[in-house]
């Protein structure tokens, strides 16, 4: 044991690396990972990795890392989207070091261009190495040259590792550091705080992932599951879809780049219908995207009914858009129930609750003027405040709280969303306060069956209404008016109810086309 975070902690044997290795013994030819490119031919050409050359990738790095870093070393990683970028991670977890995911910098730390968040995340947690590739070579090495020259981590190229690697190294190591990877939120607009991910957070959550969609076939996936995904490996979900779940599970990856959705989101759509009991993820924007780029030319002959779940998270979740989405697709036979409204967060490993299939995500309207005044009444008319059902959590436990005095509230009553269990992370990177208040809450006289702690708050609002969880938004985000504490779910619902009895010439005012749209953020990976 060196220290609680980034220390040797105590060693793990379920975990990615073990995982890793006992696949590509036991299946080495299959395909675990196909990452298909559409830079030279638009149709998509696509490269195949095995388990067995996934495991010999993974060895390559480690070894490279055996004499650059010691166990708990940090080792950041920026690459570009696709296998070289699994390796650098793989290795870096089979080496015993400490993974910071991170995306490639937009620019040179310099006066005319820098990627602050980049910069940032590498002062606060110090790596000892950088794994990336020699097309970053130039950006890279002004990176590492801002650093201090004491600091400075050395930089590994992983695309030139596979030469180089010797098969004499033996089998790998038989266990590994508790501690899996720094997550530092995309988007950051304060100072870095990289949550510490534990390989026993890793399995807990995708366990439970996996038990709460795969609920109506007795919590088995089917053997053939395949994981489709676009998201970028430096943000949560993205990591824990794309690559982690996949190596756990022992699902195959079908992945894609982020731009490569982005510049036509149709791709996304055509994925998932030629594959095999599809399971993906998007937070709200991705779906806005696939609704208004996607066409019938691009859907031609393409059939959805294989799909079996598609997480929706990772921001606000708007009704209309899973509304938009669900009727748009309809006619290619994806099912009423395959979109799963999900809570979750880095700080609890990305996932905390969902409603459970097969019942369809449900939109419930509230009376906004309760809302407002922090409580939770069910509107009779069609008017309100509609707000999406995470269904009843099971695992971890979650309750609402007062986030004053610390004491639950009951049902109906808006408060800050805490979490206990496995899942919760270990805490942030190198900030014992923060890690404390943040990690180590407290509940004062808690409910029977309930544990006083510690707890996760969570920042985000929400309530229970008949044993389901609504959540509002962010604490820090609650707006005051005249005694009143208006979320911008209620001032959205109310201009949209202006709107709608204003004369048709006078347009939209509320923020939304005309026709009903909502227009895209404009920053869909803030954390």
């Amino acid at each position: 044991m060196i220290d609680k975070f980034g220390g040797r902690g105590s060693p793990v044997k379920s975990c990615i690396p073990a995982m890793l290795r006992d696949r590509a013994g036991t299946r080495p030819d299959d395909v675990a990972f196909t990452f298909v490119e559409y830079e030279q031919d638009s149709a998509g050409v696509a490269y195949n990795l095995t388990w067995s050359q996934a495991y010999r990738r993974a060895l390559s790095v480690a070894q490279a890392l055996t004499v650059r870093g010691s166990i708990g070393d940090r080792a950041a990683i920026l690459a570009p989207h696709g296998p070289d970028y699994i390796a650098a991670f793989l290795g870096a977890l089979e080496a015993g070091l400490v993974a910071v995911p991170l995306s490639v910098p937009d620019g040179a730390p310099d006066e005319d261009a820098s990627d602050d968040r980049v910069a940032a995340v590498l002062r606060d947690a110090s790596p000892a190495v950088i794994l990336t590739t020699s097309s970053l070579v130039g950006t890279v090495t002004k990176y590492v040259n801002s650093q201090r020259a004491e600091s400075a981590p050395l930089v590994v190229y992983v695309d030139w590792l596979d030469a180089h690697w010797r098969k004499d190294t033996g089998p790998g190591r038989e266990s590994w550091p508790s501690t899996a990877y720094l997550h530092y939120a995309p988007g950051l607009t304060r100072q870095p705080a990289g949550v510490v991910v534990s390989h026993t957070n890793l399995v807990a959550n995708t366990e439970q992932l996996v038990f709460d969609y795969c609920d109506q076939r007795g919590k088995l996936p089917p053997p053939d599951t395949t994981v489709v995904s676009w998201l970028p490996f430096d943000y949560d979900m993205g990591l824990l879809m794309g690559i982690c779940a996949p190596i756990l599970r022992g699902f195959r990856a079908v992945l894609m780049s982020p731009a490569s959705f982005l510049q036509r989101p149709a791709r996304w759509m055509q994925l998932m219908a030629s594959n095999q009991h599809v399971w993906s993820a998007a937070p709200d924007f991705g779906y806005d995207l696939a609704v208004r780029r996607t066409s019938d030319d691009d859907m031609a002959g393409l059939d959805l009914r294989r799909v079996l779940g598609i997480l929706d998270s990772g921001e606000r979740i708007h009704p209309s858009t899973l509304e938009r989405f669900t009727k748009r697709f309809a006619r290619f036979h994806l099912g009423q129930a395959v979109v799963r409204p999900t809570y979750g967060l880095a700080e609890a490993t990305a996932y905390v609750a969902t409603r459970l299939p097969p019942t369809s995500a449900q939109v419930v309207r509230f009376e906004s003027d309760k809302l407002s005044a922090g409580h939770a009444h069910r509107s009779r008319t069609r008017r309100g405040t509609p707000l999406v059902s995470y269904g009843v959590p099971r695992s971890p436990i979650v309750r609402i709280v007062d986030s004053d005095t610390r004491i639950e509230c009951p049902a109906g009553t808006i408060g800050e969303i805490w979490v206990y269990g496995g899942k919760a992370a270990v805490g942030y990177w190198h900030k014992p306060q923060e890690t404390e208040r943040i990690f180590g809450a407290r509940l004062v006289t808690p409910s029977r069956g309930t544990p006083e702690g510690p707890w996760l708050r969570t920042g985000d609002l929400g309530f229970f209404s008949y044993g389901e969880l609504f959540i509002l938004g962010r604490l820090k985000d609650r707006s005051s008016a005249r005694g009143r504490h208006p979320f911008p779910e209620d001032i959205d619902a109310r201009l949209s109810e202006v709107s709608r009895s204003a004369p048709a010439s006078r347009g939209s005012s509320n923020g939304h086309r005309p026709n009903g749209e909502s227009t895209p953020g404009t920053m869909p990976w803030a954390g």
